[in-house]
């Protein structure tokens, strides 16, 4: 039981905190913010748990890992690879697997973790994108989110490679090959990543700086600057009754939104480590170590590249020589292409604003299906990202469906130029066909499947009236110019 003397001992400290900070105007405008309930919120709070495991499992394992690519010979219990000579990171990287108690599950735990992590951003942003909550004013934490996705991309590449086996040294030949395609610089780039020439002495060093220290440092300053921007602009909600764009309806961060979510953040814990601990993943004893004269079969890079990889694949091996220089064309337009799909990802929130002349603040989340040109865009996009992902497994697809590998690669060309242009078609299409039904809906009901016959003999189906709530939801937002048309 509290004693006057600690309460007023506790209102002491929290008065001389109050002096300093200013917490008290701090938590009477913050902890009793509302934020709204919708189950596609959680995606975001998904991001952030899994990078916090990120984190907390990374110090872990840098107790651990040498970034050193001095040669050793390895005695471990891991018979097979006894007597082999291998670098300083590789070795780590299997004494961290196999003799450190809990290594392996920590280190499996770190790579989910990060396949989720991006996953989930991507996610995260689709949703935005589909729902329209990038708009103004919300265009800078757009880009705050679309950076974090696309130093998460390359940090997972950095990582990936650390551990200097097989499969990743593969991949560090993929990037060399990229650099050098680059015009005048291309040689200088190489040797400026690589320290040298190819596979060079620093690269896992160097590597291991960006994945630790760096790109984790900016991202999460920008988790943070993300975060205070959601706080300072009104969380946004889907429309509905007692919703405006002027207020927020839900459930107030202290204490209920803050208990909702610490539950959720030991949920995500458990699930990954669920995951670690039964799904293996990147056993990097199977690969070998590198050797600059070898290649493993069946490479392939995690998802979240693969379509980046497809971009090489399916390109023609054109060149081209000018000026007594080749042009390596099979690989520069790729390394072109794929920066520029994710730079106009980026831009999107701003291109959109301009050729629909929007200018408005907004907090309300549209449906999908009343954006039919947005969301058919995001659909078309979608499918090249999944296309390209096929193609970059293009050897494992003609291998499975017992097809010819150059049948498959020319499938994924076609496709490429032909599938997001249909997806668009069709889904914009089906957004249109939706509105039309909410409009039935609005009109005439709710079907029932009750006959009923009239006086005069005709016989008419019985249509239950929306209530009040689905009336607001579904006419609550600007209808386009193809169903106004339409209407008599």
């Amino acid at each position: 039981m509290t004693t006057p003397s600690d309460s007023s001992r506790g209102e002491r400290v929290a008065d001389w905190f109050d002096g300093r900070l200013g917490i008290y105007a701090l938590g009477k405008q913050y902890l009793r913010k509302v934020f709204p309930d919708h189950w596609s919120f959680l995606l975001g709070e998904i991001c952030l748990y899994s990078f916090v495991v990120l984190i907390l499992t990374g110090v872990y394992l840098t107790l651990f890992f040498h970034p050193s690519m001095n040669e050793v010979t390895y005695h471990g219990s891991y018979v097979p690879l006894n007597g082999i000579r291998m670098s300083d990171a590789y070795a780590s990287t299997l004494h961290l697997s196999f003799d450190v108690r809990g290594g392996l599950l920590v280190r499996q735990l770190h790579h989910w973790a990060a396949l989720v992590f991006i996953a989930a951003m991507l996610t995260h942003m689709m949703r935005h994108f589909f729902t329209g909550s990038f708009r103004k004013p919300r265009e800078l934490n757009w880009l705050f989110g679309w950076t974090l996705l696309f130093l998460g991309l390359f940090e997972g590449l950095f990582g990936y490679s650390l551990p200097d086996d097989l499969l990743s040294g593969t991949g560090m030949r993929f990037v060399d090959g990229a650099l050098l395609s680059v015009p005048v610089v291309g040689t200088y780039l190489s040797m400026f990543l690589f320290g040298g020439e190819y596979p060079g002495h620093d690269i896992v060093s160097r590597f291991y700086s960006l994945h630790v220290l760096l790109i984790p440092g900016i991202m999460a300053a920008l988790v943070v600057v993300h975060l205070l921007l959601v706080v300072h602009h009104k969380h946004t909600q889907f429309a509905g009754p007692g919703r405006t764009e002027r207020n927020v309806v839900g459930s107030p961060f202290m204490p209920v939104y803050l208990a909702k979510a610490g539950g959720f953040f030991f949920l995500v814990f458990g699930a990954l480590t669920v995951l670690a601990a039964v799904a293996s993943i990147n056993p990097v004893w199977s690969y070998g170590p590198y050797r600059a004269d070898q290649v493993s079969t069946g490479a392939q890079p995690d998802w979240y590249l693969g379509f980046a990889e497809g971009l090489v694949r399916v390109m023609p091996g054109w060149e081209v020589t000018l000026w007594g220089h080749t042009l390596v064309l099979g690989v520069l337009i790729p390394i072109v292409v794929f920066p520029l799909l994710l730079v106009l990802i980026g831009a999107y929130p701003f291109l959109e604003s301009w050729r629909t002349g929007d200018k408005h603040e907004h907090h309300l989340l549209d449906r999908p299906r009343n954006r039919p040109n947005r969301t058919g865009l995001g659909v078309a996009w979608i499918s090249l990202y999944l296309i390209l992902l096929a193609g970059g497994g293009n050897d494992i697809v003609a291998t499975r469906l017992h097809l010819s590998i150059n049948t498959v690669t020319w499938m994924v060309r076609v496709a490429v130029f032909a599938v997001p242009v249909l997806a668009f078609v069709a889904t914009r299409r089906i957004c249109l066909g939706l509105q039309l039904r909410d409009a039935e809906l609005v009109l005439h009901g709710r079907e029932t499947g009750v006959i009923k016959r009239l006086p005069h003999g005709e016989y008419v189906e019985v249509h239950q009236p929306l209530d009040q709530a689905e009336l607001h939801t579904l006419t609550a937002h600007k209808r386009p110019t193809e169903l106004v048309e339409r209407e008599p």
